[in-house]
């Protein structure tokens, strides 16, 4: 006897068919609680997507990563090259908190957070569901042949989704570039900025490309969070699951007949309406348990409430559980292996706020110049060439800068200048001469320290191997 269709084993992926080719997906328009919540969560961080590049604090910009220079604002405070340690550890915590968030709730991120999600469901689809309709429109459109009313709905749709992804474009290049440089662009001759433009073109490409036929495939094709669930997950993780006992019961699932006592037949509560199915933004059936392809939107639950609330059977049965409750109905526990990932996460987050603290505002680099040894300058003045170069991480000039020994007795000389400013967000470089007497060198290398001064304010320290003649060791 054949298996029916619903209980064969799936050794593909929800969006291939039978032939090896795509299956477009067509969701079903979700609504529900869960629904309502989502879009308020996506609204909020929609607005501070958009909004983050244009706000400032203390002159900076709220969020920028400007690879090209090598600059880079988190919550308006810059970071510089001489800074990626802290970036490493970020990084590091950001990983630790996605490793422990998916083993304790599964992948909430995606469903809720993630900006793929977000712009697909809440914003591209919604596009959809008001130009083509909902699912069964959608679906005979598809099937059209393309007469006026297919051809003006998906000029129309195409039309929409392509200023869309140029907006989002635009955004994307303000984090890049900044805000500032890219609203000066934006009023000038578009061909006078080449670079520019054609990263700006690229990216919208890219992003069309994404939404308008890439979707859900970036989930379950590129996106590698995805493959970690067999990794991370275990029974007691919470995601969203089928509660395959009551859904299923002695004699399985089946179609829904009035006045009948499920439970005395034996019945599972699931009464095979496949809403859970079409709802389905990655077009999988929640009901064969956790998948690849499963991105904890919940539409499935909200539609599945609906229809328990109508057949007047409790609600629940797609719901936020561990498949431990679901077995045993064991609520979630704080496991040692949460335990083990929070406690790594404690101990990076306090070698990050340590390193924030000791973070210099500005920092000196000073290296001496290749291929040059040491001087003599009169009977006693022993001479090295250094070159320096300092950044100011701040957004306020610095004024009257100047170099003092610390260690010994001797001077410094700036070429070309005594004293000198730098610019909030720049950075200076130059070359000095270190000159010391002698007697005060104990060794052929001295370790001597320098003090940067504003003014006569000690704003950092820093040291450098000075050279002299072995005779004088």
């Amino acid at each position: 006897m054949e298996t029916p269709e619903n209980e064969q084993f799936r050794d593909t992926i929800g969006t291939i068919d039978k032939e090896g080719k795509r299956a477009w997906v067509f969701p079903k328009k979700p609504s529900g609680k869960f629904y309502e919540y989502r879009k308020y969560v996506s609204y909020v961080l929609l607005i501070i997507l958009f909004a983050s590049p244009f706000i400032k604090l203390n002159g900076n910009q709220f969020f920028m990563f400007n690879i090209l220079e090598r600059r880079f604002n988190l919550f308006g405070f810059p970071f510089w090259p001489q800074d990626f340690y802290i970036f490493v550890i970020m990084m590091l915590i950001s990983v630790v908190f996605v490793v422990f968030f998916t083993a304790a709730f599964g992948r909430i991120f995606c469903g809720w957070i993630c900006p793929q999600t977000i712009f697909m469901e809440m914003v591209f689809r919604r596009i959809e569901y008001w130009i083509d309709g909902d699912r069964g429109k959608q679906i005979r459109l598809a099937k059209m042949p393309w007469n006026s009313e297919k051809i003006r709905k998906r000029v129309l749709k195409w039309i929409v989704f392509f200023i869309i992804s140029f907006l989002i474009a635009n955004v994307f290049l303000a984090y890049i570039i900044g805000s500032d440089r890219l609203i000066q662009y934006i009023f000038r001759e578009p061909f006078s900025h080449w670079s520019t433009l054609v990263s700006l073109l690229v990216f919208t490409a890219v992003f069309y490309f994404i939404f308008a036929w890439f979707r859900e495939q970036v989930c379950i094709i590129a996106c590698p969070y995805g493959r970690l669930q067999g990794v991370l997950l275990d029974n007691k993780s919470i995601i969203v699951a089928y509660d395959h006992k009551r859904g299923e019961r002695e004699e399985g699932r089946s179609k829904f007949k009035k006045n009948e006592n499920r439970e005395e037949l034996g019945k599972g509560d699931c009464i095979d309406c496949f809403q859970c199915v079409q709802v389905c933004p990655t077009g999988i059936d929640i009901r064969n348990g956790t998948q690849l392809e499963c991105v904890n939107c919940t539409a499935c639950i909200d539609a599945c409430d609906h229809i328990m609330e109508s057949v007047n059977l409790p609600k629940g049965l797609i719901r936020y559980a561990s498949e431990e409750e679901i077995e045993k109905k064991e609520k979630f526990k704080f496991t040692p292996r949460l335990k083990g990932y929070t406690s790594v996460l404690v101990i990076l987050i306090g070698v990050l706020i340590g390193m924030l603290f000791l973070r210099n505002d500005v920092e000196t680099r000073i290296l001496r110049l290749p291929g040059q040894l040491y001087e003599h300058k009169g009977e006693n003045i022993i001479s090295n060439v250094f070159t320096y170069k300092m950044v100011n991480k701040t957004s306020e000039k610095i004024e009257n800068i100047h170099f003092k020994l610390e260690s010994h007795k001797g001077t410094i000389k700036l070429v070309s200048h005594d004293q000198f400013g730098i610019e909030g967000q720049t950075s200076a470089e130059g070359t000095l001469f270190i000159e010391i007497n002698q007697a005060a060198l104990e060794d052929d290398k001295a370790k001597v320290q320098i003090g940067i001064y504003s003014d006569e304010k000690l704003i950092e320290t820093t040291s450098v191997t000075f050279m002299g003649p072995r005779s004088y060791r």
